[in-house]
């Protein structure tokens, strides 16, 4: 377990005042990033929510001129990321050229932008993916350019990855994944599972979260959500002889937790298991060395850390010493060529031959099908440009990061009891909720997720739905985006470090704590929403809320 970067705070008595975030803000050397970026007003977000209300109307109106111009703290980074503010202005760029060059753009340049613009130049349409995967390569996954190929989506790049690297036989058939992954991973399994013919239900291995008698959990970190390493180790020889494919997430999209992805793909492929990992939650979250790793194959979003933009272009990785050909067009000894082929996975020096004899580009590239989106390919651009920016890289990001984290964490439980054991996962039962994520910040990236109500006697389903309406309401009064997943009821927070400041930590907990303190403490008292110190229609909104299910922001 590394040092908690939180010990630095708790060991400061001005730690947890606004003061303090405002002067860590001060010395940020990467606080110049945040002005890369788009971050929506509060009057923005009141213009996308208002409803035909008259008087709500009015009275966002009358907030809009109070504050309507103060910037969102914005935490849902893991969802979506915000706009690079260069985006708009290379996409007008590409525009510019399709418009005056038309097809001759496929294989021409734009020209450069003006001396004066901070554009960079954009690359002919027919070679933009070839261009931007080697730049993700290099900046964010750890690879060699051969080994990524920019184009689809996740699941559809799943699909085509799984298509080639699942090969089931009477031996080794089944797959193991998380048993709460993401369900467009399961979907994806399960539906490939039935194109062979198997059986989901004797195919499918879900590891789920050890009991806490469990040998490979102890009472002191047991957790009904976190999956230890040892656990998964366990479970993987548990099945191997039977095992093809092994396909996690190297950040749980619920909890956040980050695998040790190095340690469990050496385990695997040790016992001949092929390697799969699901990055959306990692990439530009955490540092990631896909290549010296070893992973057959990986697949990734651009949408959420990396903020290239809603349903953004995808990305997928397929180690070297699996392609189908070298550079000189040599077969590889362990090859696995794309079970599926298209025209933009040929030779791109022949591609505009239009020959029907399929000739395999080198490398990760074979496995593209149609020519990719070049706008999307832009937007992704502009993504990447804040990556480079002076003095900014992802271990640069990542120190950041662990501290930002470190602090929400520190602001949570800021004055709990000096004396409480502290185990991996944080129950403070005082305060009507828990951090699920894994304490450790090396088995987390920069997201904590926080379950709501639950952790006292005295709270009941009724009083945490009402805690939980009255906290969204709150928060979103105070201008902040967060979200929440049902069932159980976690909100995922998530400081970016590209954009979030600590003093907008600061002020994140402090609306929550509280919002969540004043309606558990009321319930404990008997009042519930009551204690909340709403008005009567605020009370009566938060009912009409837990009643419609209406519990994501």
């Amino acid at each position: 377990m590394e040092e908690d970067p939180a010990s630095i705070f708790a060991h400061d008595p001005a730690a947890h005042t606004q003061t303090y975030a405002e002067g860590l803000d001060a010395v940020d050397p990467l606080r110049h990033l945040r002005d890369e970026f788009l971050i929506p007003t509060r009057a923005d977000l009141n213009r996308s929510s208002r409803s035909d209300d008259g008087d709500a109307a009015d009275a966002a109106d009358a907030a809009d001129a109070a504050d309507g111009t103060l910037p969102c703290i914005y935490l849902a980074g893991h969802s979506l990321g915000l706009q690079p503010r260069r985006t708009a202005g290379l996409i007008q760029a590409h525009l510019r050229a399709w418009a005056t060059q038309g097809v001759q753009g496929h294989f021409s340049a734009p020209p450069p932008p003006s001396s004066s613009s901070s554009l960079p130049s954009l690359p002919a349409f027919a070679q933009a993916d070839a261009v931007v995967g080697a730049r993700v390569a290099s900046t964010l996954v750890g690879a060699h350019p051969a080994e990524v190929a920019i184009m689809q989506t996740l699941t559809a790049n799943l699909h085509l990855l799984m298509a080639t690297f699942y090969r089931p036989t009477r031996e080794r058939w089944k797959v193991v994944l998380e048993g709460r992954a993401f369900p467009s991973d399961h979907y994806a399994v399960e539906s490939q599972i039935r194109h062979h013919g198997l059986s989901p239900s004797d195919t499918m291995v879900l590891i789920h979260p050890p009991p806490p008698s469990s040998s490979s959990s102890s009472s002191s970190s047991a957790s009904p959500f976190l999956l230890p390493t040892a656990h998964i180790l366990a479970t993987i020889d548990q099945h191997a002889p039977h095992t093809a494919l092994l396909l996690l997430p190297a950040v749980q999209y619920l909890t956040g937790q980050a695998f040790e992805v190095e340690r469990i793909t050496a385990h695997a492929q040790a016992r001949g298991i092929v390697v799969g990992w699901d990055l959306a939650h990692a990439i530009g979250n955490v540092p990631l060395r896909l290549h010296d790793w070893g992973l057959d194959f990986a697949v990734w979003c651009h949408y959420k850390y990396v903020n290239a933009g809603p349903g953004a272009i995808g990305g997928l990785f397929v180690h070297a010493r699996h392609h189908a050909t070298t550079g000189d067009g040599v077969a590889s000894a362990s090859a696995y060529p794309p079970a599926f082929r298209g025209w933009w996975g040929h030779d791109a020096r022949s591609r505009f031959q239009m020959s029907n004899a399929w000739a395999p580009a080198a490398g990760a590239a074979a496995f593209a099908l149609s020519n990719p989106s070049v706008l999307d390919l832009t937007a992704l651009t502009a993504a990447l440009d804040v990556f480079v920016c002076p003095g900014v890289d992802m271990a640069a990001l990542r120190r950041k990061s662990l501290r930002l984290t470190a602090y929400l964490h520190f602001l949570l439980f800021a004055d709990a009891d000096a004396d409480a054991d502290v185990d991996d996962v944080v129950v403070d039962e005082r305060r009507y909720y828990r951090v699920i994520t894994p304490r450790d910040p090396a088995a987390r990236g920069c997201q904590l997720s926080i379950s709501i109500g639950g952790t006292t006697t005295t709270t009941t389903t009724t009083s945490t739905a009402m805690m939980i309406a009255h906290l969204l309401r709150r928060l979103k009064e105070a201008g902040v985006v967060v979200d929440l997943r049902r069932e159980p009821d976690v909100l995922r927070v998530a400081p970016v470090p590209a954009y979030t400041r600590f003093v907008d930590v600061w002020r994140f907990v402090r609306v929550f704590r509280g919002a969540v303190e004043v309606v558990g403490e009321g319930d404990e008292r008997g009042g519930a929403a009551d204690g909340a110190g709403a008005t009567e229609t605020e009370t009566e909104e938060d009912e009409r809320v837990v009643k419609m299910g209406m519990v994501t922001s």
